[in-house]
């Protein structure tokens, strides 16, 4: 039997239309598959009792740090790190009321910066900045983390694995430091959030490495350690890394949220910067992972359109995500519009390879967290056929071992000659949140 969070991810066949829209991009495609063919609908709870209007969710947990805040002094330098615009996270509502709230303990505007935490991503513009800081654009000095600047980095120490642990020297520097962003699965850290504002967010391209790299066994050949994996922290080696990272920096608090496809805020967690993030994933896994039985012959995956299939390394997510429902040698239909391309200049450069032991040398060898990505992304094609809805250029799709489609449609009738006549299809509307996990009978 289900819990009462996780029973209302799947939808039963009676709300299902036949012609059930499913996001690319900022548009979305029609499903047009008989009722029969589909097992399971698996999308995120449309309901959250205990979820009031966003303002007020956000308001609440920032006031439940006041002792927090009251530590903070005016003429201090406080520095708020935030997501960039691959995730939403709701900083458009939450930053404007973080620098409402420093401004009555009498910090000034000019006091305060916004880090946009990177990580490895390229630059932000002017209107996603204006996006991503909403009304206080223009008020509050707004800067992009560049992880190749060895003027603006600083060296903290190791971790217990030998990880150099190199961050922004501005949340080093400052007087104040609060994490912000939202919590989420994360293919291979566990969860988004929390300690990773720091690691890989803010931290320098060596580091960065360092802690994807992680994600492999010690020894040549040994492959991907088996607990880093989506929605697990406990032994995962990555996660510990950015802990031990982020307890280097020892943040003054965090405020992260929970967000739905919709883009809306269903909840927030803010306080200690380590339990915060743990509150905030033990309430994510309850009501974003769904139980199931048997896997399936098909899924058809949307990653929930824009911006989580803005390029292909954002879409892997959802990727990865529906890949647990689906049996050995089956069929995934993956809408990722992918409008940025593929996330980095060099990820098409990694399918070169033929298999995945020479992979995983050269990964070794001269590692890249798009490359951690691509071997990812590679072992799936081998284990099933994925046929991808996408603005890639076919060709190029081909290369990395999938099938290149225009439409929905067409790629129902590509999957169609591949399956059996009695196939049975799970469908995911959210696939970048929703994660399916085998029930142990």
């Amino acid at each position: 039997m289900l819990d009462k969070h996780n029973a209302l991810a799947i939808f039963t066949l009676n709300l299902y239309h036949e012609k059930m829209k499913l996001k690319y991009g900022n548009t979305s495609f029609d499903l047009d598959l008989s009722r029969d063919r589909i097992s399971t609908i698996i999308q995120s709870p449309d309901s959250f009792p205990d979820a009031a209007d966003p303002e007020s969710i956000i308001s609440s947990a920032i006031e439940g740090c006041s002792e927090r805040f009251q530590s903070f002094a005016p003429g201090e330098r406080v520095v708020i790190v935030t997501s960039d615009i691959t995730r939403y996270t709701g900083s458009e509502l939450y930053l404007p009321l973080l620098v409402e709230k420093l401004n009555s303990i009498g910090i000034r505007d000019e006091d305060i910066e916004i880090l946009i935490a990177l990580g490895i991503h390229r630059k932000q513009t002017v209107q996603e900045h204006e996006k991503i800081v909403g009304s206080i654009y223009g008020r509050i000095s707004v800067i992009d983390h560049d992880c190749d600047d060895p003027e603006g980095i600083v060296s903290l120490g190791r971790t217990t694995d030998g990880i150099d642990v190199e961050v922004n020297r501005r949340v080093v520097e400052a007087d104040r430091l609060i994490l912000t962003g939202n919590i989420g699965f994360h293919y291979f850290a566990g969860f988004g959030g929390g300690r990773k504002s720091i690691l890989p967010g803010v931290a320098s391209r060596k580091s960065c490495m360092a802690s994807h790299f992680a994600v492999l066994n010690p020894g040549e050949g040994t492959g991907k350690n088996l607990f880093a994996i989506t929605g697990n922290l406990e032994g995962n080696p990555v996660h510990q890394a950015m802990i031990e990272a982020c307890a280097m920096v020892n943040p003054d608090m965090i405020l992260n949220t929970v967000v739905t496809p919709d883009k809306k805020i269903v909840a927030a967690f803010a306080g200690d910067w380590n339990k915060g993030h743990s509150d905030g994933c033990c309430y994510y896994a309850e009501r974003f992972s769904v139980p199931i039985s048997e896997r399936a012959d098909l899924v058809i995956v949307s990653c929930g359109g824009f911006p989580k299939d803005i390029n292909f390394i954002q879409a892997h997510k959802s990727m990865e995500y529906g890949s647990k429902a689906l049996r050995e040698g089956g069929v995934m239909i993956l809408l990722a519009q992918c409008r940025d391309g593929y996330g980095h200049p060099g990820f098409l450069k990694w399918f070169r390879f033929d298999n995945l032991t020479e992979f995983e040398a050269e990964l070794r060898l001269n590692y890249e967290i798009n490359g951690q990505t691509a071997f990812s992304a590679m072992q799936k094609c081998r284990r099933f056929q994925i046929i991808l809805v996408s603005e890639l250029p076919p060709d190029e799709v081909v290369s990395m071992g999938m099938i290149p489609v225009a439409s929905l449609s067409e790629a129902i009738e590509r999957a169609e000659l591949i399956l059996d006549k009695d196939y049975h299809c799970y469908i995911f509307p959210d696939g970048g949140i929703m994660l399916p996990v085998m029930r142990i009978q």
